[in-house]
């Protein structure tokens, strides 16, 4: 059952799996998605295994708050501040949404959680990690970056399709569909089915709980401003998993090494044929790579899933 709860001045819609009691994962979802990306069989998969797991909406996203009185972001002058080495100016920042992470932690009564991102939540959840080391008991990123200004970027087309508008699903939903469903086909990799009806009735879903466009610039205009972590990726303690796809075509493959490379003792995963996204083919995969560096911080390593 989803809950809207109050924290750190906003509302967050979250959810929980298994059993109040247990030790707790918490699932940090990516630029412009929902907390059902991480879908209800693959939160159920980390339950069984003895967790407590809670998914939850970022702000701007889904049934949390979203800053939709903030102004566009200009991305010509963040590049600009960004260029001239000056903090730009942004509607909120990714320390402000790891703290909306901490806050609804708080409301729940967790001291401490293991956590995992993907992509954008993958950002959100380092920064859990050195800047909230005292709650986090481990760290899983996923086919996320450490904001080296010299790693790989995507191409050209793989952005044009990111940021190009998609017609508004409550007037065009067609429209809408065949424009989110072609960037989900070109970033998905290339060793997994594309299952379109489930990304149908996933993107479905997610217009009927927040559609919000402006929401996902906001977010990416945070995660620009972020600039090159690995100095204080370099201060995280706790147990890491860094899990990348080889045929990542939005992140790619050398960000996810770059990552590893930073935090200490971090243990890397790729995935072969795994693009930016998670086919069901390898949720088991995952919430196993997930629960055991929960376990012991000395995750498996994997070779491409049976």
């Amino acid at each position: 059952m989803v809950t809207v709860t109050r924290v750190n001045r906003i509302e967050v819609a979250w959810e929980s799996f298994g059993d109040a009691s247990d030790e707790a994962i918490l699932l940090i979802s990516g630029l412009g998605t929902q907390m059902i990306r991480w879908t209800t069989p693959f939160c159920e998969l980390l339950a069984a295994r003895g967790y407590r797991v809670v998914r939850f909406d970022n702000r701007d996203t889904g049934g949390s708050t979203h800053f939709s009185a903030s102004p566009a972001p200009d991305f010509a002058a963040l590049t600009a501040a960004l260029t001239a080495g000056r903090r730009p100016e942004t509607p909120y920042t990714l320390g402000d949404m790891a703290a909306d992470a901490i806050g609804l932690l708080d409301a729940l009564g967790i001291a401490q959680a293991h956590v995992a991102g993907r992509s954008m939540g993958g950002m959100i959840a380092q920064v859990l990690a050195y800047d909230h080391r005292d709650r986090v008991l481990s760290l899983t990123s996923i086919m996320s970056s450490a904001g080296n200004p010299g790693s790989p970027q995507a191409s050209p087309d793989v952005m044009a399709l990111m940021t190009r508008p998609a017609p508004d699903p409550a007037v065009d939903p067609e429209g809408f569909l065949a424009a989110r469903l072609a960037f989900a086909r070109r970033i998905a990799g290339t060793g997994y089915r594309f299952d379109e009806g489930a990304h149908r009735a996933l993107l479905r879903e997610e217009a009927r709980r927040g559609h919000d466009p402006g929401g996902a610039a906001r977010q990416l205009a945070a995660m620009a401003a972020a600039g090159d972590r690995r100095g204080r990726l370099a201060t995280i303690t706790a147990p890491t998993l860094v899990i990348h796809g080889r045929c990542d075509p939005l992140i790619p493959f050398a960000c996810g090494q770059d990552t590893a490379a930073a935090v200490p003792g971090a243990t890397f995963m790729p995935i072969e044929g795994m693009g930016h996204d998670l086919p069901a083919e390898l949720e088991e995969t995952v919430a196993e790579a997930i629960c055991g560096v929960a376990r012991s911080g000395r995750p498996p390593v994997a070779g491409k899933p049976r």
